[in-house]
C-alpha cells in the first residue's frame, strides 16, 4: 500500500515533485583508456586539455606546426633530443590512418615532418623520423615536467591520480585535416576564428566524432568542467559555460569538504566491492555495510589502515547472517529553504529506502533524497482532506518490519507539533528503532528572517510556541489565556490562520493591550513569503491581506517593536 491509497475522506491531489529536475547538459563519466583523440593546435589551452586527456589514459594526437607550439605544449612533447639505447621497445603504432603529405590539406602544413611521441607512462618522449622502408627510428629525450593545468581542470591530480594507465601524446607537426579523425574517440581543436571552429566542428560531425572547439560554446557537442580529482572518485562540476568562475568557485568548496584520503578509501571499496557483495545479498543489509563503510571513510582525514579491509570483510560476515532489520528516523525539513537543513538531515535523507514526507515540506528539500529512495506523500494540513495519523503509523511499522530505512521528514522540527510523540511511541511499541533529527522550527526562521530577538531583553523574558486551533478547528479550551497575555512574553501562534481574529480578541479580553506589535508571516523562507506588520487590534485586516492558504504564524509581544524600531532606523540609514 503507498500513500495514494491512504484511506482518505476524498481523494487527495499534490502530486508528489518531479524526481528529477531538468538538466542543461547531461553528466557523462567516459573512459578513454588507449582510446585515440585528436587535439588540434599547441597553444596552452589545447596542452592543458592534451593533459587531461593524457590523464584519463587516452592516446593524445596533437596536430599543429613545430613553430606555432606554445611553451607549454613543448614542454608537454618534448623538445631535446638524445638517442635511445639499443633494445628500447618502440611505443605502439596509432590505431589512425597514417598520414601522407599527399592527402587533401586544410590550412598550413609542414610536408616532410614525422611524428614525435611522448609516452608518459615512463616519462620518456621520443622522436621518430622516416628510413627508406618506412621505419622508425625513436630517440629518447629527457623526462616531461608536470604541466600547471588552468585553475578548476584539473584540481588536484597529483594528489588525486588516476588509478587507470596514463595515456600518451603523438605530435604530428603539421596542420589537421579531415582524413585524421579515423577511430578518433573526441576531437578537439583551439581555433583563432569561427571560420576555423565551423571547418573542424564540420569535418569531425561528418566523421561521427563528438567534438569540443575550445571556448567557442556554439562549436561544442560536449563541454569540460571543474574537477575535483580524488580518484577514483571524481567531481565533475558544469554551469552549461555560463559561469565558468562560479564553476571553479564550486568546485573550491567542494575541496574543502572531501579529505585528501578519500582516494585510498575508493581504491579500498573497489578491491572489497566483489568480496561484499558475495557475502551480502542486494539489499537493507548490504546497504548498511557500505554506509559504515562511508562513515569511517569520513571520521577522519586518515587513510584506511593495513587492517582495515580484514576489519571490513568480518563486518560484511557478521551483517550477512543477522536478519534484515529497519528503522525510523523522523527529520526536521525545516521552514522550506534547503540550505537551513543540517548536514545529519541530509546524510539521513542520502540513506533512505523510504521517505515519507509531509505536504508542506519543498521540493528543494526532496531534490537532496537518495534518487533511488521511494517518496510517499503523507500530507496532513489543517483545514483539509489528509491522510490519518493512524495509517501513516501503520506504513512506518510495516516498511520498518520489512528491513526498510525510512525516513518520516516532517517540516519544521519534529518535536514541535508534529505528532512525534504519537509516532514515537507506536514504533517503540513494536520494538523498532527510532531516532531524531531536529530542524530548524519555523518561529526561529521568521525572527531571524525579520531580524528580531523573541527573547529581547527590553522587552520579552519569556517566548511561546503555541498551537492555533484546537481538533474541531476552533481555539483551545485548555490553555491559560491570562499568561498568555503576559506583555513580557512573546508568543508565536503556529496553525492559526483562521483562528487569527478570535485569538487577537482573547488575548485583548485577557487585558493584552489592543496596540501590542503583530507580525504575520507565510511560507517563510520560502520564495513565496509574505509579510505583514500590525497591531493587536488589526490582526483581522493582516490576516485577510496574507490569507491563510499557506502555512502562517502569527508572532505577538512587545519584543516585535524592537525590529520594527532597527528596520526603519536601517531604512534611515540606506536613504542617507
Amino acid at each position: 500500500m503507498d500513500a495514494r491509497s491512504l484511506p482518505l475522506n476524498e481523494k487527495y491531489t499534490r502530486p508528489a515533485p518531479a524526481r528529477m529536475a531538468p538538466l542543461a547538459k547531461l553528466p557523462v563519466f567516459w573512459s578513454l583508456d588507449g582510446k585515440p583523440v585528436v587535439v588540434a593546435g599547441g597553444s596552452d589551452a589545447a596542452a592543458w586539455k592534451a593533459e587531461l586527456l593524457v590523464a584519463c589514459g587516452a592516446e593524445v594526437h596533437v596536430y599543429c606546426a613545430e613553430d606555432e607550439l606554445s611553451d607549454v605544449m613543448r614542454g608537454l612533447i618534448g623538445q631535446a633530443i638524445a638517442s635511445l639505447p639499443e633494445g628500447i621497445q618502440q611505443p605502439p603504432p596509432s590505431v589512425l590512418p597514417d598520414i601522407s603529405p599527399s592527402r587533401r590539406e586544410i590550412g598550413r602544413r609542414r610536408r616532410g615532418c614525422s611524428p614525435s611521441w611522448v609516452d608518459s607512462t615512463d616519462a620518456l618522449s621520443v622522436k621518430a623520423s622516416p628510413d627508406a622502408n618506412e621505419g622508425r627510428r625513436w630517440t629518447k629525450t629527457p623526462a616531461v615536467a608536470s604541466i600547471s593545468p588552468r585553475e578548476g581542470e584539473m584540481s588536484g591530480r597529483t594528489k588525486g591520480g588516476n588509478h587507470a594507465c596514463r595515456g600518451q601524446i603523438l605530435h604530428h607537426p603539421e596542420a589537421w585535416h579531415p582524413d585524421i579523425f579515423g577511430h578518433a574517440a573526441l576531437a578537439l581543436a583551439d581555433c583563432e576564428t569561427d571560420e576555423d571552429a565551423r571547418a573542424f566542428f564540420t569535418a569531425a560531425v561528418a566523421a561521427g566524432v563528438p567534438v569540443n572547439i575550445i571556448d567557442k560554446p556554439a562549436y561544442c557537442q560536449f563541454q569540460f568542467g571543474s574537477i575535483v580529482n580524488r580518484s577514483p572518485v571524481i567531481v565533475s562540476i558544469s554551469t552549461d559555460g555560463a559561469a565558468p568562475i562560479l564553476a571553479q568557485a564550486i568546485r573550491r568548496r567542494i575541496e574543502t569538504l572531501l579529505p585528501a584520503a578519500l582516494k585510498q578509501w575508493a581504491e579500498l571499496a573497489q578491491a572489497l566491492r566483489e568480496r561484499v557483495s558475495d557475502r551480502l545479498a542486494p539489499g537493507q543489509p548490504r546497504r548498511a555495510f557500505w554506509e559504515r563503510f562511508v562513515d569511517r571513510a569520513f571520521a577522519g582525514n586518515q587513510p584506511p589502515g593495513e587492517d582495515a579491509a580484514r576489519t571490513l570483510l568480518a563486518d560484511a560476515e557478521r551483517l550477512g547472517g543477522a536478519p534484515a532489520t529497519g528503522r525510523v528516523t523522523l527529520v526536521g525539513a525545516g521552514p522550506g529553504d534547503a540550505e537551513l537543513l543540517t548536514l545529519k538531515a541530509v546524510r539521513a535523507l542520502q540513506a533512505a529506502d523510504v521517505i515519507l514526507f509531509d505536504d508542506l515540506v519543498s521540493e528543494e528539500v526532496l531534490e537532496l533524497a537518495r534518487r533511488e529512495a521511494k517518496r510517499l506523500l503523507v500530507g496532513k494540513r489543517g483545514g483539509r482532506t489528509s491522510c490519518r495519523q493512524e495509517d501513516i503509523n501503520d506504513m512506518m511499522v510495516r516498511l520498518a518490519k520489512a528491513g526498510k530505512r525510512v525516513v518520516r521528514l516532517k517540516s519544521g522540527d519534529p518535536m514541535i507539533f508534529g505528532r512525534a510523540g504519537e509516532e514515537i511511541a507506536r514504533l517503540e511499541a513494536e520494538g523498532i528503532p527510532v531516532d531524531v533529527v531536529p530542524g530548524i522550527t519555523a518561529a526561529s526562521a521568521m525572527a531571524s528572517r525579520l531580524g528580531l530577538s523573541l527573547t529581547h531583553r527590553d522587552h520579552a523574558q519569556s517566548v511561546r510556541f503555541v498551537t492555533g486551533h484546537s481538533r474541531d478547528g476552533g481555539l483551545p479550551k485548555d490553555m491559560n489565556w491570562s499568561a498568555l497575555a503576559d506583555p513580557h512574553t512573546t508568543n508565536v501562534f503556529y496553525m492559526g490562520g483562521r483562528t487569527a481574529p478570535l485569538i487577537a480578541a482573547r488575548l485583548i479580553g485577557e487585558g493584552a493591550s489592543p496596540a501590542t506589535p503583530v507580525v504575520i508571516v507565510s511560507n517563510v523562507s520560502r520564495p513565496t513569503e509574505r509579510q505583514w506588520r500590525g497591531t493587536l487590534e488589526n490582526v483581522g485586516e493582516g490576516i485577510a491581506l496574507i490569507g491563510y492558504d499557506d502555512p502562517v504564524l502569527i508572532a505577538i509581544g512587545g519584543s516585535l517593536a524592537a525590529s520594527v524600531c532597527v528596520t526603519q532606523h536601517a531604512a534611515t540609514i540606506q536613504a542617507q
